[in-house]
């Protein structure tokens, strides 16, 4: 655990331990550590319309021993593969969630956005869609590692959110993702490819389940 997150974990028990209020838990995520962890789930043309891998060196590795691979596999449009589905929002609550994505050309395809869009269906189910929740148009660094990030304000009654990374690039060409994480108001249910989080309340440690997948 490097000393970043080592301070963040120590400031969430300490909120934890002493407020009473429904603050947001930060450093929920996936980092790809687990060989078997991908994506949630994908939208788009061909089947599948994005190849997810989870890689090591010599592919490019932000942090830890692991990345995510994504390969475009789309004839046509902007596919996209699934990173979190959080449900049991409410109007005006915030999610900010962020993540590193490689690129090895310096001009033009590969590249990406963070997107999102609302899914009020059941839960536990990242393929439904209720509309889209945009997200940020900024495609990041031309060549290397650059942070994509962007914050989704709850409207109209949605109920449900799942963040993306939208890929714009031709099939065969490739992105790489780490390191993402998510913020989320504590009342809600978070699930990554890593982990299910249940009823995070801020009043009790002792509430927080965590089920590891």
């Amino acid at each position: 655990m490097n000393l970043k997150r080592m301070i963040v974990l120590g400031l969430l028990l300490t909120g934890f331990a002493f407020s009473a209020s429904a603050n947001p838990l930060p450093s929920l995520g996936c980092w790809w550590e687990d060989p078997t962890t991908t994506v949630l789930g994908f939208f788009g043309t061909g089947e599948p319309p994005i190849i997810a891998t989870n890689v090591t060196a010599p592919d490019p590795v932000f942090e830890g021993d692991r990345s995510l691979r994504l390969e475009d596999n789309s004839p046509s449009g902007t596919p996209q593969a699934f990173l979190c589905y959080i449900w049991d929002l409410e109007d005006g609550d915030q999610v900010t969630a962020w993540f590193m994505r490689y690129d090895d050309t310096p001009t033009g395809a590969p590249s990406c956005r963070i997107w999102g869009h609302w899914n009020d269906e059941l839960p536990d189910n990242p393929d439904g869609y209720s509309g889209s929740a945009g997200g940020n148009s900024d495609y990041g660094a031309d060549e290397g590692w650059g942070l994509l990030e962007h914050t989704w304000i709850v409207e109209g009654g949605h109920t449900g959110l799942v963040i993306e990374v939208r890929t714009y690039s031709g099939a065969g060409d490739v992105v790489w993702i780490d390191a993402f994480e998510v913020f989320t108001p504590s009342d809600c249910v978070v699930q990554t490819p890593e982990m299910l989080v249940v009823s995070i309340e801020a009043q009790s440690f002792g509430s927080l389940k965590a089920l590891f997948r």
